[in-house]
C-alpha cells in the first residue's frame, strides 16, 4: 500500500479504516447468507476486496469460504480471527 500513498500516514491510516469497514460489512454477509449464491458473492467480494489491499491471508482464507458450505461458521471465525489480527498490527 504504501507504494501506492507514499508515506502519507494519515492517508495510509484512513485507508486501513475504510478496508476494515468494509471487511467487516462482508464478514458480516457471510455470516447471513444461507444461499450458495449470497455465500459465494460475499466471499468473492471479500476476495477482492483483501486483493486490493495485497492482504493475501485474507485473499486465502476468502478463497476457502467460496467453496465452503454456506453460513460454516469455522470459516467465518477464521475470517474474524484473520481481521482482528489486521486490525492489531496496523495500530
Amino acid at each position: 500500500m504504501a507504494a501506492a500513498v507514499g508515506d502519507d500516514i494519515a492517508l495510509i491510516s484512513d485507508l486501513r479504516g475504510v478496508f476494515l469497514e468494509s471487511a467487516n460489512h462482508h464478514v458480516d454477509l457471510l455470516g447471513r447468507a444461507r444461499c450458495d449464491a449470497n455465500w459465494q458473492l460475499a466471499a468473492w467480494r471479500l476476495k477482492g476486496l483483501a486483493a486490493s489491499f495485497g492482504v493475501e491471508g485474507l485473499m486465502a482464507l476468502a478463497e476457502e469460504a467460496a467453496t465452503s458450505a454456506p453460513g460454516d461458521p469455522k470459516i467465518v471465525r477464521r475470517i474474524k480471527a484473520a481481521l482482528a489480527t489486521f486490525e492489531l498490527d496496523s495500530q
